[in-house]
């Protein structure tokens, strides 16, 4: 497995929306390395999750994981999940003011509206279906990942810029009212 780089914003390709994989592409000796790839650099950057745009590779392929990860330890755990082609369908109009980070847009935070209700439609690493609903925490993650696929950052969507802040700042004075929020809402939803 490698450590593959992580392209930060302003970089032009973070722009492009991934392409869909078919079967036999999925099934592949080269995609299947790429996925351990993908997780490989996920988990060394600590991220809870990894879309392939962020490293540069054009198709629609995600991976999550939340376990025990430092920069987000408020968070409730996901298995290790790999999405390929995935659809989201929001499944109610309640939302979550989410203060996201990412991986390419490093120090930087900022409040995003997501949906706490989604249904997933996607294929797994091996080609299985995956048909379920995510709520919560977790569902603001799956947003944020399937976001990248279709050429998008957390960036694009902050309704209210006053809310960036660097991870420091929000560290010192925000941490504490947004992880009792989000509590609440793993709460709620239990994820």
């Amino acid at each position: 497995m490698a450590v593959l780089p992580i392209a930060t914003v302003g970089h032009p390709e973070l722009r492009i929306v991934a392409k869909e994989v078919t079967r036999e592409e999925l099934a592949s000796a080269e995609v299947q390395q790429f996925i351990d790839d993908l997780v490989e650099t996920m988990r060394h950057a600590n991220g809870a999750g990894l879309a392939a745009t962020q490293v540069l590779r054009h198709q629609r392929i995600c991976a999550i994981e939340v376990d025990n990860n430092p920069r987000y330890p408020y968070k409730p755990r996901v298995p290790l999940t790999i999405l390929v082609n995935p659809v989201l369908t929001p499944l109610n109009d309640d939302f979550f003011a989410n203060m996201e980070g990412c991986l390419s847009v490093p120090g930087i935070r900022g409040e995003v509206k997501r949906h706490t209700r989604i249904h997933v439609k996607a294929w797994d690493r091996h080609g299985n279906d995956i048909e379920h609903e995510i709520r919560g925490l977790t569902a603001c993650t799956y947003q944020h990942e399937v976001d990248h696929l279709d050429g998008l950052l957390f960036l694009d969507k902050v309704v209210d810029p006053s809310t960036l802040t660097t991870w420091d700042s929000f560290n010192q004075f925000h941490h504490d009212a947004f992880v009792e929020r989000a509590k609440a809402l793993v709460a709620k939803h239990g994820s």
